[in-house]
């Protein structure tokens, strides 16, 4: 079984009680937060399933989850668990689909960017390769405010195989490149069962990776007086594209 590790964030941990509570082992509040409405129901969540609860110095705090933004608790559990990779084969064979996938995204903060901008825009799960991705972190947690327990994350052992099984069961798949080859992305229909993939900012997409892709695309940027940038932060990027699934998806639902 996994060690278990420390949590922290109001969010991350509210999510965690909601979602998983017999994952958690021990809630540690600040001295003096206890009257916070948020912290009171974290402890009433954590009450009813018998987590035990220590109030704690705010340094000891920071000492116990390496960082000063815990917002006054912190919770020991067990680590989130990636989701089974046959999952996948339900979500595919649905009739309509919204899968991301982050090739290579390996900054803690980026990932849980990108988690928490694809449960407000309604993926179906992530996916990611098993190698060279960030993993389940309590940073990760803390950044995506609680998303990483609200939708299934898949990790691959072979991401291109992975993107091969998915087209098979008719999805179709977009990968996002500065490449004279991509075209706007809203020239693109993404109206039916759909995958993005979002690549690292230094390297972008893998070789392999591309070459599965059915079509790329790219996000236009305006430039200025003061010229113009040649990418955004992937977690930034991810939000515009799967905004621009949404857009589309909801004025072809207008239309039918």
């Amino acid at each position: 079984m996994a060690k278990p590790i420390y949590f922290y964030g109001i969010h991350a941990i509210d999510a965690l009680l909601k979602h998983r509570p017999l994952d958690g082992l021990s809630l540690f509040v600040q001295q003096g937060r206890d009257s916070d409405p948020h912290v009171q129901g974290i402890m009433a969540e954590a009450e009813a399933n018998g987590i035990s609860i220590q109030p704690t110095q705010k340094d000891k705090l920071t000492q116990l989850c390496g960082s000063p933004q815990h917002q006054g608790v912190v919770l020991n559990a067990r680590p989130l668990g990636f989701a089974d990779e046959a999952l996948l084969d339900t979500i595919a064979g649905r009739e309509q689909c919204l899968l991301l996938i982050l090739d290579q995204i390996t900054d803690a903060h980026n990932f849980g960017a990108c988690l928490r901008t694809a449960v407000a825009m309604g993926v179906d799960a992530v996916v990611c390769p098993k190698h060279h991705a960030a993993s389940l972190t309590p940073t990760v947690a803390k950044v995506s405010v609680g998303a990483a327990e609200l939708m299934p994350i898949v990790s691959v052992t072979n991401l291109a195989r992975t993107l091969d099984h998915i087209k098979n069961a008719g999805v179709f798949v977009f990968g996002t490149a500065l490449s004279d080859a991509a075209k706007p992305i809203h020239a693109a229909d993404l109206t039916g069962k759909t995958a993005i993939i979002m690549g690292s900012e230094g390297e972008g997409m893998r070789r392999l990776t591309t070459e599965r892709c059915d079509e790329l695309v790219y996000i236009p940027m305006l430039g200025n007086e003061h010229g113009n940038l040649q990418s955004l932060n992937v977690s930034v990027a991810t939000g515009m594209a799967l905004y621009e699934v949404n857009r589309q998806r909801t004025l072809a639902a207008g239309q039918a």
